[in-house]
């Protein structure tokens, strides 16, 4: 079983944990390619749902999964996605008193200010826009260092 994504005791760096939700496939992958060019570990989900249940906070909050919530350093989720918006996933992972601290980026294709901010203003780190490119996981992974310890 692998580390939970922070530096271990002797100071070693783990690859961080990333979980990438989105409902398109192609955008999936994307996500998934360029974070583990980047030396990160990679979760995906194709829903809120799915995320949330990944994350041990689904309906059934006693799965057996409840463990990966703390391997995990950080969660992307698209907005627009059927059934459960990234800013509904959002809202939960933040009332969550074990998962509040993780940082969440919000991507989107679409550059709505007000929808933006209010991701912002719900505790998102950061929200960016479709399609991620190379450089914007650069600033992920930056993010990342920042919140560890």
């Amino acid at each position: 079983m692998d580390a939970s994504g922070v530096s271990s005791a002797d100071g070693i760096m783990e690859e961080p944990h990333v979980l990438a939700v989105d409902d398109n496939l192609i955008d999936r992958k994307l996500v998934e390619k360029l974070l583990r060019n980047s030396s990160c570990k990679v979760t995906t989900a194709e829903n809120g749902l799915r995320a949330l249940e990944y994350l041990g906070l689904g309906d059934d909050r006693q799965s057996s999964v409840t463990d990966n919530a703390s391997k995990v350093n950080m969660i992307i989720t698209d907005y627009c996605m059927p059934g459960m918006t990234g800013y509904e996933l959002l809202k939960k992972i933040k009332e969550s008193s074990n998962m509040k601290d993780v940082p969440v980026v919000i991507v989107s294709s679409e550059n709505v200010p007000t929808r933006i901010n209010k991701c912002l203003e719900e505790g998102a780190k950061m929200f960016m826009l479709k399609p991620l490119k190379y450089s914007d996981v650069k600033k992920l992974r930056c993010q990342l260092m920042q919140c560890r310890g």
